[in-house]
């Protein structure tokens, strides 16, 4: 089982404009709602993917009946941590006629001690079953980093993060199989933005050096980059013809490297699966929402060089 936990999901609402213009009036021509954030885009993809599954998040407030609803309906297994504070509302903008997308995001709302204990022991339980556990997102504002330690201090199995700042780094010693980030939240956590190719391979291997098994650093529709401690790795996204929306195409990636790791193949292969998906994730409006059909095929088309040059 592969198991998807986070403490910052969404309820989403996505406008679509033919244009957007800021400081007038703008009227959307298409309005949807979908349970989100990167645990709950995680664990729709890990389900999507055919994997015995759990997401475990928190929800309070009226978006709780909502999210449940609608993963009620995509057939998602799931457990939730309730919380008094609301769950965060973010908004996606986009607009057709410029391509563009704008994210309005909310921060997660604090959480009480009580509720973060009673996320500890429901994720203790259920990494407990766990064949690989996905931790996803930022901690709600209040919470100390050192929180993401005290979770993944109770984990056997393997691991895959997809957070930043200290409280990645201090948990890099209990070994993760992945860490994953994209370039933006690697330069915020290492406090330096690199400026070459070779900069950044530098600086993800110095998360290898630190305890990382493996580092993948996503950069939108630029080359993934894939290190080990003595290995790198690129890979070529591919080409999405129209893409409707790119919001959690990392997530979906994580999700799909998590499946593929269970099936026992090779990282490099996982990457590429992780690749393929992202793109089909690209293709649908709604984030961790796709067609699962041409995947498997698509990661056969995906380009890995070994190298920096």
């Amino acid at each position: 089982m592969i198991v998807s936990a986070g403490l910052t999901p969404a309820w989403q609402h996505v406008l679509v404009f033919d244009t957007f213009r800021t400081g007038e009036v703008n009227r959307a021509r298409e309005v949807q709602w979908c349970a989100s954030g990167k645990v709950l885009n995680a664990g729709v993809a890990v389900h999507l993917l055919g994997c015995d599954s759990l997401t475990l998040s928190t929800a309070g407030g009226s978006p709780l009946e909502a999210m449940d609803h609608d993963l009620a309906q995509l057939g998602v297994p799931r457990r939730w941590v309730r919380t008094r504070a609301a769950t965060r509302v973010c908004t996606s903008l986009l607009d057709r006629g410029s391509g563009t997308i704008t994210e309005l995001v909310e921060d997660g709302r604090p959480m009480s001690e009580e509720e973060l204990d009673d996320f500890r022991v429901a994720f203790g339980e259920e990494a407990s079953r766990a064949d690989l556990v996905l931790v996803m997102g930022s901690l709600p504002r209040g919470t100390e980093s050192s929180y993401y330690r005290e979770l993944l201090e109770r984990v056997k199995c393997p691991s895959i993060l997809d957070f930043r700042g200290e409280g990645l780094l201090e948990v890099l010693d209990l070994k993760p199989l992945v860490v994953k980030p994209n370039r933006e939240e690697l330069s915020a956590t290492l406090g330096r933005p690199p400026q070459s190719d070779g900069e950044l391979v530098e600086a993800m291997q110095s998360l290898n050096r630190r305890g990382a098994q493996w580092v993948i650093i996503t950069q939108g529709a630029k080359t993934v980059w894939i290190t080990s401690r003595d290995r790198v790795y690129r890979a070529s996204p591919l080409a999405v013809e129209e893409v409707s929306n790119p919001i959690g195409c990392g997530d979906v990636m994580a999700a799909a490297i998590a499946r593929a790791t269970v099936k026992g193949q090779e990282m490099v292969d996982a990457v590429r699966l992780g690749v393929a998906a992202a793109a089909a994730n690209a293709r649908h409006p709604l984030p961790g929402r796709f067609d699962p059909g041409p995947i498997e095929a698509d990661a056969r088309r995906v380009r890995v060089e070994e190298g920096v040059g």
